[in-house]
């Protein structure tokens, strides 16, 4: 006969706490108004995209060049980045482990921070200096 481990964190138990609690808050609230501020900002991508379509890099590089367009993609760029990131968490924390879980988010966050600079970076970049 097996023998069975009863332990006291159990997903049954209500007293069993899993990691830090405000961590756990402030990702579910960061998650939810990235969401929301990335469907507000749909409406800049979509007029970008019908905008651009057909042109060449002369008139992409004038319409980005715009601040009032410039500069808003730029922050969509970095919250769309920390969206990712906090995506990305959530799927990671499903199948990964330990140090394995950590590795994966280290590498996850090095990921969403190269392409947030990047994106970023180039966009100011033709905003500020065409």
């Amino acid at each position: 006969m097996r023998e069975q481990i009863i332990t006291t964190d159990v997903i049954a138990n209500p007293r069993s706490h899993y990691g830090d609690a405000k961590a756990s808050t402030r990702h579910f609230i960061t998650q939810r108004v990235t969401g929301l501020i990335n469907v507000l900002f749909i409406g800049l991508l979509l007029y970008i995209v019908v905008r651009v379509a057909g042109q060449d890099r002369t008139d992409l590089v004038a319409v980005i060049g715009n601040g009032w367009i410039g500069i808003p993609l730029a922050v969509l760029i970095g919250i769309v980045a920390i969206h990712m990131r906090n995506g990305m968490r959530d799927t990671l924390e499903d199948y990964l482990h330990d140090a394995m879980y950590r590795l994966a988010m280290m590498l996850n966050t090095l990921f969403c921070l190269i392409i947030a600079l990047a994106g970023i970076g180039s966009v100011l970049k033709i905003v500020f200096w065409g």
